[in-house]
Order: structure tokens, then sequence, then C-alpha cells
């Protein structure tokens, strides 16, 4: 990669560091590190241990793990409106992790930590197979895409207004909190079970980098480069799935990161997957821990549900980006 990609990156995950460090600090009890490490609150060192360390930390691995499913879903489908979320794949998880929520089953402790990432992972698998199949038909378009995303979308949420209806109490207020996106239920078990499963598919794209840049000239001229079309996509929607999955099976929906934050990447550092992928993991992961960091500050001691802060913020970038497409087509 050019020096001056290779320094933006390391520029931007110094900034990243530095706002970790700083967002720990900040919520309904403001926490400072220098207080922490000085003085001889025990309470206050377990409360930064137990609750802010880990909602910091997930924001990280959530927001990271959404943007690189868009970057994917962008470079699969060669489109910059491609995104998990406006093409229905987070509704599928949406819907699967909530038949999770109102029809629990009794499951060993290790297996009931994975269960809702694997409900999340197979509605994301359906919707994502669906949108691919149909994205490899000659008459496919984008319009065409978006409607199928509009479609499954409404599908999946009027299966979860079903279940919402059949739910208990409890569970109808889980399912209307996790619907709008949140990072409260943060825990180190959570944590763990998200990143175990993060760092590996991460590993994996990161692999495919080179063969995903050869995708974007088509999958005719990509094979004759040398590519294995068919077993690159498919592995590539496996992995942008899971990220999916997992995200939602811990914090619910939360919107447009993996739309907006592949694109800006694409726009500051070029087209070359091997800096897109992790500059998206690293604006990804710093988008969210702000806006989380926001919505545990703006009504404090109250919160925020941190999806409606990324819709705030993606869909007006949404709307610029239809229009500029409809500019340039024009």
């Amino acid at each position: 990669m050019p020096r001056r990609i290779t320094l933006s990156l390391w520029m931007l995950a110094l900034i990243l560091a530095l706002m970790t460090l700083l967002a720990t600090g900040f919520g309904a009890l403001r926490l400072p590190v220098n207080l922490l490490w000085n003085g001889t609150d025990e309470a206050l060192r377990q409360i930064w241990f137990t609750i802010r360390l880990p909602r910091v930390l997930l924001a990280l691995v959530i927001g990271g793990s959404l943007a690189l499913a868009g970057c994917v879903m962008q470079g699969l489908f060669r489109n910059p409106l491609a995104d998990p979320g406006l093409l229905g794949i987070s509704s599928g998880a949406a819907c699967a992790v909530a038949l999770w929520v109102v029809l629990p089953i009794t499951l060993p402790a290790l297996l009931m930590l994975y269960a809702p990432m694997l409900a999340a992972f197979l509605g994301a698998l359906a919707a994502t197979l669906v949108i691919f199949l149909l994205s490899q038909q000659r008459d496919s378009s984008l319009s065409r895409l978006l409607l199928v995303g509009i479609a499954i979308n409404a599908l999946c949420g009027a299966a979860v207004g079903v279940l919402s209806w059949v739910s208990n109490d409890a569970q109808l207020r889980q399912l209307s909190l996790w619907g709008m996106g949140s990072l409260g239920s943060a825990q180190w078990s959570t944590l763990l079970a998200v990143t175990s499963l993060m760092i590996p598919t991460v590993l994996i794209i990161w692999r495919l980098a080179g063969a995903l840049n050869l995708l974007q000239l088509g999958d005719e001229e990509a094979h004759y480069l040398g590519v294995d079309v068919s077993n690159v996509q498919r592995i590539l929607l496996l992995c942008s799935a899971l990220l999916v999955a997992s995200a939602v099976a811990v914090s619910g929906v939360i919107g447009f990161i993996g739309l907006v934050v592949p694109h800006l990447m694409r726009m500051w550092l070029g087209s070359d997957h091997r800096a897109v992928i992790p500059g998206s993991v690293l604006a990804g992961a710093f988008l969210l821990l702000i806006a989380d960091t926001i919505a545990r500050t703006v009504v404090a001691p109250a919160e925020m549900p941190v999806g409606l802060l990324t819709s705030l913020l993606g869909a007006p970038w949404f709307l610029w980006l239809i229009f500029r497409r409809g500019g340039e087509h024009g």
C-alpha cells in the first residue's frame, strides 16, 4: 500500500485508541482515568471495570463488525448503496433473534451464550442468500435489489410485530429496546462471544481482499485472473452474515454504519480493499463509540438508544447518495 494510506490507517488507529480511553470516563457517572488510578474508591473501579469498559469495547467490536459487513456487501454487489440494513439482512437476523426471545429453549450455559448469535446467523444468512441469488440474475438492478430489501424488511418487521404481540411484558420490553439498538447489556461474557466470532471472520475477509479487488472487474474477468469466483463469493457472504448476526444478537438493530463508513473510506483511501477493509473496521468502531458515548451522556441519567443516533446520521447520508447517483446518471 502507498505510504500515505498506511500513515492514514495508523493515524486513525491512534485517534481510536485515545477516544477509547476518554470514552470510559463519560456517562451518567463521570469516571476520569486519573481518579480511578490515583484514588482509593474501589466501588468506582468496579463500575469502570465491570460496566463501563466492557461497553466501550463492545461498541468497538460491534461498530467494526457492521462497517466491515457493509464493506463486503458493497464490494460483492459492486454498489455503494449495498448495506446489511437496507437489503434486509439485519431484519432477517432480528426476526430470528426475536423468535428466540419469545420462544426460549433451555440449553447448556455455553450454548445459551451463542444461541442468539446462531439464530441471528441463520436469519441473516437466509436474507443474504435471497439478495445474492437475485443479484446474479441478468435483469437484476439496484432498484430491484432495494425493493427486495424493502420487502424483506417489511416481512421481518411484521413477524417481529406478531412475536411482540404474543410476548409477555418482560419479553416485550426486551424486544422494544433491542429493536432500537442498544449496548446497555454489555458484559464481559457477551464481549468475549462476539469477539471470538469477529476476529477469525475479519482475518478471513482480510485474506480475500485481493480477490475482492479482482471481483470489481466483473465475475468473468476475475475468473480469468485466477479467482475461484463462486467460492470467494460464498465465503464472503457467510462472513458478512456472521458479522451482522453477532452484532444484531448482542446489540439489536443498529443501522447505517455499514452504509456510511465503507463509502467514506473509499472516498478517503481509494478502492483498494487492502486499505478499505482495515479502514472500515477502525472507522466503524470509532463512529459507534462516538454515538454510544453521546447516547450515554446527552440525556443522563437516562440513556438514548444508540440505533436512533446512527439512523439520524445515516438517513440523510443515504438520501444524499441517492440524489448524487441520480445526478450522475441524469
